[in-house]
């Protein structure tokens, strides 16, 4: 990671003076900030008092949905109408819709407002994503995921006007870093690999009957002992946590990520230069055909399976591994 300077640093200068996060970027960082600190105190309160604000969720039955999923999910939008005029909003607590005088703009918001919001009530873990994707050039065009209780507070891809994507991590306390997965990528023996493994019989069971893998992981390496680990991520942050280098890979085999979920991630790993493919080792693409509100609204209620990494190697290697 190279240290970068950007405009969300308000004038703090750090080392690097290469290119800083878009325009379109840091007006989207400075909204994910302001919902973050807005809703964070409320969390911690709910946390503290055991008032969690649970609502019935009729649009994902199962699924924890709190009184906080809601109020960030119109906070985003009225933000987002004030910074950026007219677009479509598709949002994982309601159907897409048009916002603004354009009738079909051409760009789509597309947000999960509070991931892992059953930890975000407890305090403990709490994420937000938001993705710009552009109708016109079928692309992502920036993407924010936010960490709302952890120093490491914000991670960026945004394609840039030479038409390079790129990924930056900015801390809590305005330092800002350029991300790129382009070093020596590790085999599979050597990996910290992750998974959403919360929930015992949707997530936690198939992931402990890959047998393959948890044997490639736990093959001694050349220096002798076995390095190999499986640990708990969460949605897009999992994928960000990828391209930042703070784990190796992560795998979703059995229930699919939303788009909500995953897109925003996606974005930010290739922008970093990783690689995130299917079970049958096809690279997922970054257009996800959202031509038409129908489009968005399929688009809104399929999942996919997918293994993410830093480097196409190590992808490739545990799909090797993958008992379907």
């Amino acid at each position: 990671m190279d240290t970068c300077w950007s405009a969300l640093n308000n004038g703090k200068a750090t080392m690097y003076s290469g290119p800083a996060p878009t325009d379109t970027a840091n007006t989207v960082a400075r909204i994910v900030r302001t919902v973050m600190a807005e809703s964070r105190p409320a969390l911690l309160r709910a946390a503290l008092t055991g008032r969690r604000g649970e609502k019935e969720n009729l649009r994902h039955k199962g699924n924890f949905l709190s009184e906080h999923d809601v109020r960030m999910h119109d906070r985003y939008r009225d933000l987002f109408a004030e910074a950026l005029g007219s677009f479509v909003y598709a949002s994982e607590e309601d159907d897409p819709l048009i916002v603004g005088p354009d009738t079909d703009p051409d760009l789509l918001i597309l947000v999960d407002p509070l991931d892992t919001s059953e930890l975000a009530v407890r305090a403990l873990n709490g994420y937000t994503h938001v993705l710009l994707y552009s109708r016109c050039l079928r692309r992502p065009v920036a993407a924010v995921v936010g960490d709302i209780y952890h120093h490491v507070q914000l991670f960026i891809g945004c394609r840039h006007h030479d038409g390079e994507d790129r990924a930056y991590l900015i801390t809590a306390d305005d330092d800002v870093y350029r991300l790129s997965t382009r070093r020596t990528p590790v085999s599979i023996s050597q990996a910290l690999i992750t998974n959403y493994l919360m929930r015992p019989a949707e997530r936690l069971q198939p992931i402990a009957r890959q047998q393959s893998l948890i044997d490639a992981l736990t093959k001694p390496g050349a220096d002798g002992p076995a390095r190999g680990r499986i640990g708990v991520d969460f949605g897009s942050i999992s994928l960000c946590h990828v391209a930042a280098g703070q784990t190796d890979a992560t795998v979703e085999f059995a229930k699919g990520f939303a788009i909500w979920d995953l897109s925003p991630g996606h974005y930010i790993l290739h922008s970093a230069g990783g690689c995130v493919i299917d079970l049958h080792g096809k690279e997922l693409s970054l257009d996800y055909g959202l031509d038409s509100l129908e489009d968005i609204a399929a688009a809104m209620k399929k999942r996919r399976t997918f293994i993410a990494a830093g480097a196409a190697s190590l992808a490739h290697e545990i799909l090797a591994c993958f008992e379907p």
